[in-house]
């Protein structure tokens, strides 16, 4: 009986399935590394490798080497194997090269003679015996470095070290620090059952997934009977004193997560009077030191605080509190390391998540320095906003809580982990391990669940359409942009060859690299050729006189309004627009100094004759209070859903007795119309991670590179 043709496909598909099994039994690690490699490759195609997918890329260089030289040597294989296993392998170390290309402080990792860590040893370990093979007892048992007491003071910042004159003064009242003999050198930990295991990267996958599906708050004592914190004429919310009763029952590190507007910096000051945790570092946005200063008078009149402005020729050496910008922070480490601090806040703390940064290096050099002299320093993280594009964000903040050491879990959390009985590989293991992470310190309220009066906020958009000569403009470059990508994704295209597309398909993967080599030159760029930063741009110019007007009409019907712009250009043109509509305005930048952008906030709030505060939306979107207005003028997104929640909650906080709306001027039929709803769709890893609740939490691609995305395949007829 003749074969079919059906029958012959299945039976060529089943003599191929078989060809590749008897390749995998003759290298079973390749499709291991094939796995494993594809995914950080989709990691670094949504932004730069964190620490745990860096440690990957590393092992996976080091396995291909050792799997090529294996393959080359095998005197078993016959030539015509040995030519496939090692065309996989090459596949392989190509994907690695590109990745690399898209991120050089990747190259590094691909030295032969780079060092590897204990993780990455771990790691490969793991790999290898998933893969079947037999590993000698020094490979199986992996110990751990110890720990190396990095300075304060790296030697590139030494030269630019001050001394404030009052300083001086305090060391040489006090010449000898007061021993803190409870902080003794920790003993040697014996041998636990998970260290053996990677753990950092399961610790971020069970928040990514939301492991578990409650919220990430950690469980809080009752409200006691009695107030005993509140000055006279405030009153602490019960939200607020549950977190108190836990800093006075001896818990001292926090990830204080709650949503903006619900008194984090009221809840720290009395945090500090509680734990007896002084001298006490704030290290804050420099848009609200002043804001700080006046709330530990308000709420602990009996202690004396300082704000540390420049080389601080003027700061208090003796006062209880010391307050420094991030931006100077690094001038005044060595001081700061010396006078026996016993407590750290860091406010907005999602701006040390980059840890490549001075800024979160000087941060974290400090808590470690902390840790140091004191057992158990009060270490307070407080942002409402944690997470910005990926879960890996909470990597800096666990950190400086000491949580976790960076290659793995800090003491007190592995021992909780321990406490489970499970692996990363019981499926059981994620839920318990978000609960771990939680108690040692997570609390998040959400402004519906503690304050019940606090009026609904709405975020209104208003679609605007450009019909002047500059709108047109920006729709001629949007047009120019979207050619010019797709003009590059047709040559990759015929570079590549047939990918077995079928008609009017468009390959993601080379969507995705496309818009992501435009994004990296339009970084490098800056605003000197035309880009997708610079159309952005553009089109907030030309919506500025469109939403000053709107805010215009606003005003005169409701009262007070905030109005939210990136750029200063579209701050002149509303400020000139305003003055024109006869409207007094105060305006906040950043380039204003600290008594002056104060006496502006303090003037909005306070004087009937202000209506208008003008702000911008990286330099007054943090830490202010501007409650007096009930509306917001949104006349240009932002590229981050933080950033826009943080701008439309200095005004929806405690305090705010009307319902609050924030109106975005968008720009119709431009990428003004994806970029709100990118910014939209980015609240779902936050409510996941966070708040328990079941969304999906979409893509963890940059608003910036899932625009170019869009704007790419519009232009190729996807959208």
């Amino acid at each position: 009986m003749p074969t079919t043709a059906p029958a012959a496909q299945n039976n060529s598909s089943r003599r191929r399935k078989t060809s590749a099994a008897r390749r995998d039994d003759e290298a079973p690690l390749i499709p291991i590394l094939a796995r494993k490699v594809r995914e950080v490759e989709a990691k670094a195609q949504r932004g730069k490798l964190g620490p745990t997918n860096r440690v990957k890329f590393q092992v996976i260089a080091f396995l291909v080497r050792e799997e090529r030289a294996r393959v080359k040597a095998e005197a078993e294989l016959d030539a015509g194997a040995r030519a496939e296993l090692l065309k996989r392998l090459d596949g392989v170390a190509t994907i690695l090269a590109k990745t690399a290309a898209r991120d050089t402080s990747l190259i590094q990792l691909l030295e032969v003679d780079q060092a590897t860590s204990p993780v990455a040893r771990r790691m490969r370990r793991d790999w290898l015996i998933e893969s079947g093979a037999e590993l000698p007892p020094d490979e199986l048992i992996i110990t751990d470095v110890a720990p190396v007491s990095q300075p304060v003071v790296p030697a590139a910042l030494a030269e630019r070290q001050v001394v404030p004159p009052a300083i001086e003064s305090r060391q040489m009242a006090n010449p000898f620090l007061a021993p803190d003999l409870t902080a003794a050198a920790p003993q040697s930990a014996p041998r636990r059952r998970l260290d053996g295991w990677e753990l950092m990267g399961p610790l971020f996958k069970a928040f990514e997934t939301g492991a578990g599906g409650s919220a990430a708050s950690m469980d809080l004592p009752e409200v006691p009977e009695f107030d005993r914190l509140s000055p006279k004429g405030l009153e602490v919310m019960a939200h607020q004193s549950r977190f108190l009763e836990s800093v006075r029952e001896g818990h001292r590190s926090f990830l204080l997560a709650d949503e903006p507007g619900l008194g984090k910096t009221a809840q720290s000051v009395l945090a500090a009077s509680v734990a007896g945790a002084y001298p006490l570092l704030v290290v804050v946005p420099n848009v609200v030191k002043m804001n700080w200063l006046r709330e530990v008078g308000r709420w602990t009149p009996q202690r004396r605080a300082t704000v540390v402005s420049g080389d601080g020729r003027d700061v208090d050496a003796f006062a209880d509190v010391f307050i420094v910008n991030y931006e100077i922070l690094d001038r005044h480490l060595s001081w700061l390391g010396s006078i026996g601090l016993k407590g750290m806040v860091v406010d907005e703390a999602h701006f040390i998540k980059n840890l490549t940064s001075q800024r979160s290096q000087n941060v974290l050099a400090l808590a470690g320095r902390i840790r140091e002299q004191v057992r158990d320093p009060l270490m307070l993280a407080l942002t409402g906003t944690p997470l910005i594009n990926d879960v890996e964000d909470f990597d800096a903040i666990w950190r400086f809580l000491g949580w976790t050491l960076g290659e793995k879990p800090g003491a007190e959390l592995m021992d909780k982990l321990e406490s489970t009985g499970l692996t990363p590989a019981d499926k059981a293991f994620y839920p318990e391990a978000r609960e771990a992470v939680i108690s040692m310190g997570i609390v998040r309220r959400k402004k519906k669940d503690v304050a019940a009066d606090l009026p609904d906020k709405l975020i209104a958009d208003l679609p605007v359409e450009l019909d002047d000569e500059f709108g047109r403009s920006v729709r001629q470059a949007e047009r120019e942009l979207g050619e010019r990508l797709a003009a590059r994704y047709r040559r990759i295209l015929e570079a590549r060859g047939d990918r077995g597309l079928a008609p009017g398909e468009i390959d993601d993967d080379i969507v995705r690299l496309v818009a992501h080599n435009e994004l990296e030159e339009s970084k490098a760029a800056g605003t000197g050729s035309e880009n997708v930063f610079t159309m952005v741009r553009k089109i907030g110019q030309a919506k500025a006189h469109l939403a000053a007007d709107y805010a215009v009409q606003l005003q005169r019907s409701v009262g007070k309004v905030v109005f939210f712009a990136k750029h200063i250009d579209v701050m002149d043109a509303a400020e000139s627009h305003f003055a024109a509509s006869g409207l007094r305005t105060v305006s906040i930048r950043g380039d204003q100094t600290t008594p002056a952008r104060q006496l502006a906030i303090d003037a909005f709030n306070n004087d009937p004759g202000v209506g208008i505060a003008v702000c911008s939306l990286t330099a007054a979107g943090v830490g202010l209070n501007m409650q007096a207005a009930s509306n917001v003028v949104l006349a240009e997104l932002s590229w981050t859903a933080a950033e826009q929640t943080q701008a439309i909650d200095r005004v929806h906080r405690i305090g705010q007795e009307e319902p609050v709306t924030a109106w975005r001027i968008i720009a119709a039929h431009t990428i003004d119309t994806k970029i709100a709803e990118l910014i939209d769709s980015k609240q779902g890893l936050a409510a996941r991670a966070l708040d328990g609740e079941a969304v999906d939490p979409g893509s963890s691609d940059s608003v910036q590179l899932s625009a170019l995305m869009h704007v790419l395949r519009r232009t190729l007829g996807g959208e």
